[in-house]
Parts: C-alpha cells; structure tokens; sequence
C-alpha cells in the first residue's frame, strides 16, 4: 500500500477498460475470411509463397510454386509479422535495437475467488543477475479466461499468464528455453494459490514469442507497389507484444490510405511510404524501453526498475484517468507526458541523474527530440489541419491530394491526438 518511498516495494493502481477484452483469433480470422470472400476475394490455403516479383509499371506478381499460376496484383500487402522475410530482406540483416521476450501459458487450477481482475505490469522481485547472460528485469501479466458472456467474474479457474522481459539482442542473452524455465520456477510466488505447476495446473497451451524492435521503425517501403502493415513494419510500440492489439488503433487510416492510393493509382514507394510516416510519439517510447532494460555489462541497482516505474506510474495515477489511460494503451501524449515526468521529479528528485547515467546522454538527448517534435505534431493538428483541409480536399492533383492527407494523419497519429480521452467520451 501506498508510495514506494513509504513501502519501498513498488506502487499499485487500478485501471479499468485496459486490456479488458479477450478475442478468439478463430472466430476473428473466419469472420474476417467470410467478409473477405463475400467481397469477391480469393483464400489460398496451406499455399506457401516461394518469391514476389514487382513491376513499378504493371504490378507484383506472388510465385505459389507448382500450387498454381503467379497471382497477379496492383499492390502486395506484407502481413508477415515481426519475422517477414521481405522486412529481413530490406533490413538487410540489421541486429534489432531491442527484444522483448515473451514466456507464458494458458491454464486452469487458479482459485476461483481471486481470478476476478488481471495485472498489466507487475514486479515482484529486483533485477536479477543471471551471470553470462546478463541482468534482466522480469515482469509479469495476468488475465482471467472464460468470463463474461453470462459467466460471472470469479467462477471460473482459467487464466492466462504471461513474464516478459526487455532486453538488447546481444548473443550471450538467455534463450526462450531459460526464460521459460525461469517462469515455471516464478509462477507459485507470483500465483499463491498454486504450489506446483506441474500437478496443480491443466495446462491447455504454453506461449512463447520474442519481439524484435528496430529505432528505425515504421519500415519505409523499399519497393513500390509493396507495403508492410501491421508488425512487420515495426508499428508496434517497443513495450508492447506487437500482433493484432497493435494494428488496431490504426486500422481506420491504413485501409483508408491504401484505398486511396488504389484510387488514384499512388503506389510508388515514395507514394507508399506516406502510409507508413515517423510518429514521434512511438519513437519517444524507445527511452521507456531503454530504463526498463539492463545493457549487457551495465552495473545498476537492483531495485532502479521498480523505484522508476512506481514513481512515474504514482504520478500518472496522480493526473488521472486521461493520463495513464492512453499510455496503458500505448499512446504517448505530450500533455501526459511531460506532465508525469514533472510530478516523478518532484516526487524524486535526487534520482535524476541516476536515471539520466542509465539511458545516457545520446539516448536522452534523441529523446527531446522526439519529445519536441510530439510538442510541434500536436500543435500542426489542433491549428493547421483544421485550417488547410477544406483546400485539400479540393486540390485537382490526386497525389498532392493524397499526401497532404497522409501528413495531416500523421500529426494527429504522431501526437496521440486520435486518442479519445475519457473526459471526452463522457462529453458525447
């Protein structure tokens, strides 16, 4: 209970409507495919891809080896993932800048009373030092399953849990295997009401994933009439597990573009790229990854990831909902940002330098930048977009047209003001 400085454990606030939703992908992707097909699309199944071939004049072509003809199209939509050859390709093998590492399962036995509410970044130990392999800072997740739908919250026994770590994409780092041994080791101290995994658990699936992520993120295109969506052009977050909660906030505008750019045939790379813009607000998140990961070599204190996020998390709870609402949810604002980093100096003072020799300098100061452009994005939406959009939408040149309209997204999607901020929903 209380601050960190009066328990000097850590800081614990609820926050409701964050990750309180659970989607069946099956159900989501078959209501996806159906919709697909009533529209006039074609499912290749069980079909691999052996190559693509692009024309900037006539189109791509997606070889499906001896499975049929090349399928033929005006633009390629790469939905591969975090792990997309095409994306490795125009990476040219290029180390990623950090990892988050994903270990977990899905499993019935929790007690029944308690599996009400679910954690979304919670730590109940310091950093650990594993030696060879560095420190790491592990953190866990907990979601109750099988509620909901006329099933009352603390009658059923299923719960997916989650420990994750962030960490550089140094060689000497521990594999899926160590960290996942590491968690079964874990989950009694995290989880009371269980004593042994093995007998006390009907474990109905195990989860493990590894999330490369690139400075250098959203991907530009680097072939036109070819257009990475979704993790496999780096939109996620650095703190987030990428997948289908990270494209969704972005849904709206990508399709809109992408129809827009099939409209008025806009599918150069450098057309395309426009989809695909610097956010500075995601580029900002690369400082939170930074303090929340230990360098391979770096000496820190044990318990500095726990006093840093109860400070800033005691000082966004202090703002209110507005404020840690959108970060939990992955997007950064300058108004709650700066203002929670103000109430966390006040609130501890001495510990800046502590923090600024953790992230260093260079990282700090590409940091204010980022930070300082979230400052100019918010002001070009909230001053200039309503002014110059009635002259948009009536330009005669399509392409002008088109990417006026994707750099006027780009500001409000970079500054976090597509957010709706609970004050605002209860205006309406």
């Amino acid at each position: 209970k209380g601050s960190y400085f009066e328990n000097g454990v850590g800081y614990e606030c609820f926050t409701p409507d964050v990750l309180n939703l659970g989607v069946a992908p099956s159900i989501l992707i078959e209501n996806v495919k159906q919709r697909f097909i009533q529209s006039g699309g074609i499912v290749k199944e069980k079909t691999p891809i052996k190559g693509i071939v692009i024309s900037d004049n006539y189109g791509g072509a997606v070889d499906i080896g001896d499975k049929g003809e090349p399928l033929t199209t005006r633009l390629i939509l790469d939905c591969m993932g975090n792990n997309s050859p095409i994306s490795r390709q125009q990476r040219y093998g290029l180390k990623p800048d950090g990892v988050c590492c994903v270990v977990g399962s899905c499993a019935g036995g929790y007690d029944k009373e308690t599996n009400i509410l679910g954690d979304i970044i919670y730590t109940n130990s310091e950093i650990q030092n594993k030696g060879e392999h560095g420190s790491l800072q592990y953190f866990w997740e907990a979601f109750p399953v099988n509620i909901g739908r006329g099933k009352e919250p603390g009658t059923s026994d299923v719960k997916t849990t989650y420990m994750f770590t962030y960490l550089d994409a140094d060689k000497k780092r521990p594999d899926l295997i160590t960290l996942m041994e590491d968690y079964w080791t874990l989950l009694p101290k995290y989880q009371p009401s269980i004593k042994d995994p093995e007998k006390d658990l009907d474990v109905k699936r195990v989860l493990f994933a590894y999330f490369p992520t690139y400075r250098d993120s959203p991907l530009k295109p680097g072939f036109s009439r070819l257009l990475a969506v979704g993790d496999a052009s780096g939109i996620q977050s650095p703190l987030s597990f990428g997948g289908f909660g990270a494209l969704t906030r972005h849904l709206d505008r990508v399709s809109g573009a992408i129809s827009e750019a099939l409209r008025n045939d806009c599918l150069h790379k450098d057309d395309l790229s426009m989809i695909n813009p610097y956010t500075p607000n995601l580029s900002a998140t690369w400082m939170f990854q930074k303090a929340m990961s230990v360098s391979m070599g770096q000496n820190v204190d044990p318990k500095f990831v726990n006093r840093l996020l109860a400070t800033n998390f005691q000082g966004m709870d202090d703002m209110g909902i507005d404020t840690i609402k959108p970060f939990l949810q992955d997007v950064v604002r300058v108004d709650g940002l700066v203002g929670s980093l103000g109430r966390s100096f006040v609130a501890d003072p001495g510990y800046m330098p502590t923090i600024v020799s953790h992230v260093g300098i260079p990282r700090l100061v590409d940091w204010l930048g980022h930070v300082s452009m979230m400052g100019l994005y918010t002001t070009y939406h909230a001053s200039v977009t309503p002014v110059i959009t009635p002259f948009v939408d009536k330009m005669q040149d399509p392409r002008q047209r088109f990417r006026w309209r994707r750099r006027m997204e780009a500001w409000k999607f970079g500054s976090g003001s597509d957010y709706i901020l609970p004050r605002d929903e209860e205006k309406k």
